[in-house]
């Protein structure tokens, strides 16, 4: 068999809720491939989160050339709580809802043979390094590569996650109107490389890459390898003021609004009553948090 590149032995971990719609056929179309193009591939098809972080820490273990995670922010996540401060370097064969690591990283979405080609390509060479976010709670520690979010974005994330339809990006939409309803302001203590700061905001949140929930450039001018984070303060707004606000967000100009704040540093702490953090969409647990940007955690094949 003719491969393009030397043969790489790969740990493919897939997304365990991709059994239906369009993306189920993503992780065995991107298997196949990397099969046929000569590499040895381990693939983890298992039935729920638990046991697939379970059944990715054993393949790890034996020191394979790269892991490789088939789905959205939620799966690459994953990936980066195992990989974070390793040799091992990530791909990302994006099928999720979101996608917005793939998308920061310009891992084309939506063609997964090209996806995989990306793959391909970055084996031949070193892989990319960038920086993560080393969150520290009550919880324990995890980290994420794209934005954690703790405001009015987590209390609507949540009731998302809690919304079997619709699918997709409309699933977000619906359910941040449900939520506008009960628009209130906390207050937030927030502390970045040791000045502290109290604002009463809506929203908070720490961009790594420059985008979140599928498309929203919270943080455009989030870089991934400078060192720093972007946190992200919007201060009181009405319910028709955040609704004009809102469309802006996916084009990166909110930041222009006087009550839009970005703020760069290497270690943020959030504090505020009764607010959640989720990192990358993932649920991590009520403030207080303490995130550290942890230069070149991670290599990724991009």
């Amino acid at each position: 068999m003719t491969t393009s590149t030397a043969t790489k032995r790969l740990v493919v971990a897939i997304n365990p809720t991709a059994s239906f719609g369009k993306g189920r056929e993503v992780g065995p179309a991107a298997v196949a491939e990397l099969r046929r193009l000569g590499h040895e591939v381990v693939s983890l098809s298992e039935s729920d989160f638990p046991s697939l972080v379970d059944a990715a820490t054993r393949a790890l273990a034996d020191g394979p050339d790269a892991l490789v995670v088939v789905g959205g922010d939620g799966m690459v996540n994953l990936g980066v709580n195992l990989v974070a401060e390793t040799a091992t370097p990530l791909g990302i064969i994006p099928s999720g809802t979101g996608n917005d690591m793939a998308r920061g990283l310009g891992i084309p979405i939506g063609d997964t043979a090209e996806a995989v080609r990306v793959v391909e390509r970055a084996l031949t060479r070193e892989p990319r390094v960038i920086d993560a976010g080393r969150v520290t709670s009550a919880a324990g520690v995890r980290w994420f590569a794209c934005v954690l979010s703790a405001g009015f974005d987590s209390v609507v994330t949540e009731r998302a996650n809690r919304m079997r339809r619709p699918r997709g990006r409309a699933r977000y939409t619906i359910a941040l109107l449900l939520e506008l309803a009960r628009l209130r302001p906390v207050v937030y203590r927030i502390t970045v490389d040791g000045v502290e700061m109290q604002e009463r905001a809506l929203l908070a949140c720490v961009g790594n890459n420059v985008s979140f929930g599928g498309g929203m450039r919270v943080t455009p001018d989030a870089v991934l390898d400078d060192g720093l984070l972007d946190a992200l303060v919007v201060r009181p707004l009405s319910r028709i003021q955040f609704l004009r606000i809102f469309p802006r967000v996916f084009r990166g100009e909110h930041i222009t609004d006087p009550r839009v704040s970005i703020v760069r540093g290497r270690r943020i702490g959030i504090e505020a009553d009764g607010m959640v953090a989720y990192g990358d969409g993932e649920r991590f647990g009520p403030l207080p948090v303490d995130i550290e940007c942890v230069p070149g955690a991670l290599r990724v094949l991009a």
